[in-house]
């Protein structure tokens, strides 16, 4: 993998410094919209859950989510 040089990385730095990304509440923020993400809150209860069975089952967080809100729809629909 390549390496920065330190001019390089100096004006990465400067380029940052002088220009910080704008942050945003509720998802808004500058990394937010490049990823076209939808952020919630969860309690760490149920974070450690998602995570733990995400884990066990070799998936994202992501994946069980979506898992999990299909199954209440297919639920909800019938």
């Amino acid at each position: 993998m390549a390496r920065m040089t330190d001019q390089e990385a100096t004006e990465l730095d400067e380029k940052w410094t002088n220009n910080p990304p704008k942050v945003g509440e509720n998802g808004t923020g500058f990394f937010a919209r490049k990823q076209k993400a939808h952020l919630i809150e969860v309690d760490d209860f149920s974070s450690d859950y998602l995570v733990t069975k995400a884990r066990a089952e070799n998936k994202t967080p992501k994946q069980i989510v979506r898992e999990l809100i299909s199954e209440q729809i297919v639920k909800t629909a019938v």
